[in-house]
């Protein structure tokens, strides 16, 4: 028997739990047979930098973006009606445990195939060394957040998939107009884009000047769209992935 195709916006969602702590209110539910996270915009805490009520419709604008890039960093997000009102819902991931996309290791003793990020001290006061693996899949999730502006990507909103896939999570501080960008991602700052990313970024920049910024209208601001439009355009004249920048913190706190 082939079951019956889900609605994934009209049928009921049902909810199994809430993800504790969250900054947000953060449920796992159900709509059918399909898993996903419901993030209610009545459970947003107040931000002193981001209007109140928007976390929800940026976190559907970051899965806009990454679908133009066509590298899947954001798994599938939409709004819809909940048991708790008007919210983001994004389908279930799981991630494997065996693997470690960002970590800490003793100080210094960088693995191979990973990158440092920085070095400081753990829980308990001891010399670490964050780092990153070095991969296709992880850096693009990099150059990705260079565009929406994100203001915390933690080693904990990266899912580390069986097949080597790698999605990020948790969106909802993205796309200010002014520069926000904090993030557990920098091994690979001052190297040159590629040639993939170079196209990528371009596709984007020209995709914000006609169906792309038509769709992030219903979610987005003009300046907010405008200012990823020029994100775009600044990392293509400057070519190679930016370091930190102002007095902004380079890093989100925790960084997990």
């Amino acid at each position: 028997m082939i079951d019956p195709v889900v609605d994934l916006v009209e049928d009921d969602l049902v909810l199994e739990g809430r993800i504790m702590p969250a900054s947000n209110a953060t449920f796992v539910g159900t709509i059918g047979e399909v898993r996903v996270v419901y993030k209610p915009v009545a459970g947003e805490r107040p931000l002193w930098d981001f209007p109140d009520g928007t976390l929800a419709h940026r976190e559907v604008a970051a899965y806009l973006v990454a679908v133009a890039t066509g590298w899947d960093v954001v798994p599938e997000t939409w709004l819809r009606e909940g048991p708790h009102g008007l919210g983001m819902v994004q389908r279930w991931q799981e991630p494997d445990p065996g693997q470690e996309a960002v970590t800490l290791v003793a100080e210094g003793e960088v693995p191979d195939g990973y990158r440092a990020v920085f070095d400081g001290l753990d829980g308990r006061d001891r010399p670490v060394t964050l780092v990153h693996e070095d991969s296709p899949a992880l850096r693009r999730m990099a150059v990705f957040d260079i565009v929406v502006n994100n203001a915390d990507r933690k080693g904990g909103h990266v899912l580390e998939m069986a097949s080597g896939h790698r999605y990020g999570v948790d969106h909802g501080v993205t796309f200010h107009t002014d520069h926000k960008l904090r993030t557990v991602l920098w091994g690979w700052l001052g190297e040159p884009l590629t040639d993939e990313e170079v196209s990528v970024v371009a596709t984007l920049r020209a995709a914000l000047a006609g169906d792309l910024g038509e769709a992030l209208g219903f979610h987005l601001t003009g300046p907010e769209i405008e200012a990823t439009a020029r994100r775009c355009e600044r990392l293509l004249a400057r070519g190679t992935l930016p370091a930190p920048r102002g007095e902004w913190p380079a890093i989100p706190w925790p960084p997990f």
